[in-house]
């Protein structure tokens, strides 16, 4: 058990895009940071991007499987002895359809992106009231405008949505909840459709900026909707 008193983070889907950058952020503003994914080769070839810093854990698993995320909160507070914020960034799109898709891939999008976030707040809410901090969902600007199909953008509202109901039952807690959904972001997101969007795009750190700032907030100031579009995006 360390006794460092830095503030300890737990990010999940941490190993790449806008989660990795997260991480990189924070770890620069002087937190100690728990990342997780799903391949332990990724994980670990993000620890040696960075020189695999004391301040950096990884642990590989799944965000949709409970005994997973539990697992990761508790390594986070045996490392560093307290867990100050949680980042539920685990998420992906099938890029289909509900007219024309494959429903083969549906399941599991909809366990990652809606019930991961549930899951990741239920095992460190307990955790959180002891430092009083705070949840950050990465949603998206699909949980805000509809897109026609778009099955990915029905979870991204669910994520809206988990983000208020959320806060109204933390906020007695002394938790605050933020909502951070980005519009195009240049990030493997897109790897599954074949290519970029059209169009000028956020980068991934741009978003952790973002994610940093509702982080860093003084006490008692909550914000807790943050919606962040390239300049030029329509929608």
């Amino acid at each position: 058990m360390t006794t460092n008193d830095a503030p300890a983070a737990l990010v999940t889907g941490g190993g790449t895009g806008i989660g990795a950058a997260v991480a990189r952020h924070l770890l620069d503003a002087g937190w100690r940071v728990t990342v997780t994914g799903r391949t332990e080769r990724r994980l670990r070839e993000f620890a040696d991007g960075l020189g695999n810093p004391e301040e950096l854990q990884t642990v590989a698993g799944d965000a949709s499987a409970f005994a997973d995320v539990q697992h990761a909160v508790d390594r986070t507070l045996t490392a560093y002895g307290r867990l100050d914020t949680v980042v539920a960034n685990a998420g992906f799109a099938t890029h289909d359809t509900v007219a024309d898709g494959d429903p083969a891939g549906w399941a599991e999008m909809v366990l990652t992106n809606v019930l991961g976030p549930a899951l990741l707040i239920r095992a460190s809410v307990d955790a959180l009231k002891e430092t009083r901090g705070r949840i950050v969902l990465i949603g998206s600007v699909a949980g805000f405008v509809n897109t026609p199909g778009n099955l990915y953008g029905a979870t991204k509202w669910a994520v809206t949505g988990l983000a208020e109901n959320t806060r109204r039952q933390v906020t007695e807690f002394g938790v605050g909840v933020t909502l951070v959904a980005p519009g195009r972001v240049e990030t493997p997101f897109w790897d599954g459709y074949g290519s970029l969007p059209p169009g000028h795009l956020l980068t991934a750190d741009q978003i952790a900026d973002s994610v940093v700032w509702a982080i860093r907030q003084p006490a008692g100031v909550d914000v807790n909707t943050v919606v962040v579009r390239p300049l030029g995006q329509p929608n």
